[in-house]
This record gives C-alpha cells, structure tokens and sequence, in this order.
C-alpha cells in the first residue's frame, strides 16, 4: 500500500509544536488533489466536508481534527523533497509491472507557476513508463539546461532492466547511453545540434543509402492524417563516433508527414540506439510521445499544473510529487473518461474515490 511509503518520512517540524500527523496531512492532500484540489484553502475545505469519510473509510485518526490551511502549506514547505521523492520511488517500484520491453520515456516540464519575482520557475525531469501508464519518478532542476545533470540522478534511481529508455537530444550523451547500457536497458536518443558531427553524419548517410530496413505507419481520425516513415540501419562500422558510444547498435531516421486543414506539415528526425530491428525501434520512438501526452499535457489540462501558484520554499516540488501519485492512482481505473472527469467525479462520488484509491495495484 502507498501509505507505508511514506511512513518513514521525516517530520521537518518541531515535536513540541506537531498537533496533526504528517502521514495523515500526506494522505489527506493525496485524497484532496485526487478529487480536483488544486490550492491549500481548497484542500483543507474539502478536507473539512470529509472528515467524517476520513476517520470511517481512512481509519485516519485526527486526534486534532482537520489542519488549517496554513498548516498544509507550512508542512509541504518543509517536507525535505529528496525524501518524499524517495517514498515515491519505493512505491512505483513496488507497483509498476516489470515488462520486457517497457518504454521509459525521460523528459523535462516546467512547471511555470512556480516561478516568481525573486524565484526562478523549477523545472521536473520525469520518467514515464509507456506500458505500465506510470510516473516512475521525478528529478527537480532549476532550469532546462539542466537536463543533462539530473537525467543520470533519475536513471540511478530507476529500475530499468529489460526497459527501452527513450530520450531527446538534450540527454543525447556518452555517460548517460554508458549508464543506461551498464543497468542491462536499451536506449533511443534523439540526435540534433549538442552532437552536430554526429548528426551531419547520420544524415548523410540516409540522405544517400537506399535503406532496406523500413516501417511505414498511417493514422487518421480529428481532420488530420498522418504518415510515418521509420528507416533503420546497423551496419555502422564505417561511423567513426561508434566506439565512443557504449552499447551502440544502430542509426535511425523518421520521416513524418502531417495533413491538416488542407496544409501539410513535414518533419525529418534522428537517432541513435543500441536496438538492432526497425519494428522495436519504430515503436520505441512513437512511445516516446506518451510522456507528451499521457503526463506533461495531463498536468497541464487535467491539474492545471502551469496555473498553480504553490511556491513557498519546498511546497511547489513537494506538490508537483503528489500530482504524480495523484495520476499514478487515476491512471489505473479502466473507466471511459478523461483524467479531469475522473478528478470531477471522485470530487462528489465516495464510492468512486473509494475505488481510485483502493482497487488495483496501487491502492492508498
């Protein structure tokens, strides 16, 4: 269960002070964003209307009733991030489904609301696993740039055996295929300008070789039609940046061709990988986009993450780690509706809130 997680996060407060306990705020705020909470006086309202709910469904005790919403945003605050982004790794890696062949797919949001007046915005470099639909974890930096540092941090952390990393060209670097290689995972990375002499060479090269191996996808539906050409080669002796790069089997080239509203948008990418077929390599750079999708649009849409003004010290990454366990749990119910109608509905539905939080594999 994803409480005992947590029940070893250390309580930043002073023990003569605490009224309420800090396993029981992370609860109740993962039960409030859950059901479409977004700011502290939300949480703590919603909190109050299910206390009763709490102490029945939760067995939460309260021996001091509901917290003011004061004591919400002064205790995330406070919460060390390192540890409550500890807790989340030992529970993804509890829950998630080890499966040969998972695509983890590693990428950067900023998350805009959390900058201000004196305080940079930070920026969460996440794992999603494609198969799994899981947030597997998460790694704050202070800016896009730097990417390239926390990438390693969150891949040590990772359980990746079997997986297929996926990356774009800003993790495109030696250590970080090395790493990968040396934790027994397979990589796809996106090759642009950080590695212009090996990108000028891998372009040439499709430019000017007939490519046997080739898989061609068609997808249409919303006005739109989509075309996908994916070429792969292995017989990369004559690239002479090969031994730089631990684990390197093949060079890859997408060729995309969007029509919408009569106009026509093409786009021609990169890549190098340690796959050896075109079929696993086409479908490790299409799941790439899950994490666009199914996370980073998500936090936009269904949480209104780039509107939140949760800032104070430590509170805005503490927060961004409970909108992960909250699509974590919302993400497994097979229901026909979105991840906000889900949200909606667990606001005014306990039976449905008690089937988020309690049914399947990561259940509260």
């Amino acid at each position: 269960m994803l409480r005992e997680h947590f029940e070893i996060l250390t309580d930043p407060r002073q023990s003569h002070k605490v009224q309420h306990s800090l396993l029981e705020i992370v609860i109740m705020t993962i039960c409030a964003v859950v059901a479409e909470c977004e700011a502290w006086h939300q949480i703590y309202h919603y909190c109050q209307t299910k206390e009763s709910w709490f102490r029945k469904r939760l067995k939460l005790k309260l021996k001091n009733g509901i917290p003011s919403h004061d004591t919400f945003e002064r205790v995330f605050s406070l919460i060390n991030p390192k540890e409550l982004e500890a807790c989340f790794f030992s529970w993804t890696n509890t829950v998630s489904v080890k499966t040969k062949g998972e695509i983890v797919s590693i990428d950067g949001k900023t998350v805009c609301g959390s900058r201000d007046s004196k305080t940079k915005a930070i920026h969460m470099v996440s794992a999603w696993a494609n198969k799994n639909q899981l947030v597997l974890g998460q790694v704050k930096t202070d800016e896009k740039s730097n990417e390239i540092t926390a990438i390693p941090t969150l891949i040590e952390l990772l359980e990746l055996k079997g997986c297929i990393v996926t990356i774009d060209a800003m993790g495109c670097q030696k250590d970080i295929a090395k790493q990968i290689t040396e934790a027994k995972a397979d990589y796809v990375f996106g090759l642009k300008g950080n590695q212009s002499s090996l990108h000028d060479d891998v372009k040439l090269y499709f430019e000017n070789e007939k490519i046997e191996q080739k898989v061609l996808t068609r997808e249409k539906g919303h006005g739109r039609i989509e075309t996908r050409a994916y070429f792969f080669e292995t017989d990369i002796d004559w690239l002479h940046q090969k031994p730089a790069w631990v684990g390197l089997n093949g060079i890859g080239m997408v060729k995309s061709s969007v029509w919408e509203k009569d106009i026509l948008r093409e786009e021609t990418r990169y890549f190098i990988t340690s796959l050896t077929d075109v079929k696993t390599f086409s479908e490790a750079v299409r799941g790439h986009w899950g994490i666009e999708n199914s996370l980073h649009w998500v936090l936009d849409v269904a949480f209104n993450e780039d509107k939140s003004r949760i800032r104070k010290d430590n509170s805005s990454e503490n927060f961004a780690v409970i909108r992960h366990i909250a699509l974590n749990l919302l993400k497994e119910d097979d229901a026909k509706m979105s991840i906000k109608a889900r949200r909606h509905r667990c606001a005014y539905d306990d039976e449905y809130l008690s089937k988020i939080l309690f049914s399947g594999n990561r259940k509260l």
